[in-house]
């Protein structure tokens, strides 16, 4: 008595499609760069830097099926230590255009907020260091981000914000 099997001929089932992501185009979305230093005419012995970095992602659903679209947004902010006054600010918007396969739906946010942030910032990295170098500042070599990080802290912060506006009593009009 032959076994009784799903596939044809006998075949082994199908092993599922391991996830896989395409990037179809990367693009500065949007960018600034102040140097208040040259502004305000500092000299090199009044400046003495204490830069801080922030970062936020974005990611939204194109009309083409599996295309999204993933911005990550870097804010580089140089303050003197000396009196705290900015010496420098870098806004960042670097995008990227993605297909995604073969990646099941309830894991697809993550995903696309920690994978495809992790393909772009070496050009992320090299943008801010062209940037501050060209802009006449010492090239700015951003440390690794740590995007799965990152990702947890924004969910914590999305509970958070939840568990505080479901505690809050709503007023009917």
């Amino acid at each position: 008595m032959a076994e009784e099997n799903d596939t044809p001929n006998g075949a082994a089932p199908a092993a599922p499609a391991a996830p896989r992501m395409q990037i179809l185009a990367q693009y500065v979305r949007d960018m600034s760069f102040e140097n208040v230093v040259v502004q305000k005419g500092l000299t090199a012995s009044e400046v003495q830097p204490d830069i801080q970095v922030a970062v936020s992602l974005d990611a939204r659903k194109r009309t083409a099926a599996g295309q999204y679209d993933v911005l990550t947004k870097f804010k580089v902010t140089s303050k003197n230590k000396v009196n705290g006054e900015v010496l420098f600010l870098l806004e960042l918007e670097y995008g990227a255009t993605v297909l995604v396969d073969g990646v099941p739906e309830e894991q697809l946010h993550p995903f696309l907020m920690i994978e495809a942030p992790r393909m772009l910032f070496p050009y992320v990295r090299r943008i801010i260091s062209d940037v501050t170098r060209d802009g006449g500042f010492p090239p700015l070599n951003v440390d690794n981000v740590d995007f799965v990080a990152l990702y947890r802290q924004e969910l914590a912060r999305r509970q958070a914000a939840a568990a505080a506006s479901a505690a809050t009593p709503q007023v009917a009009n």
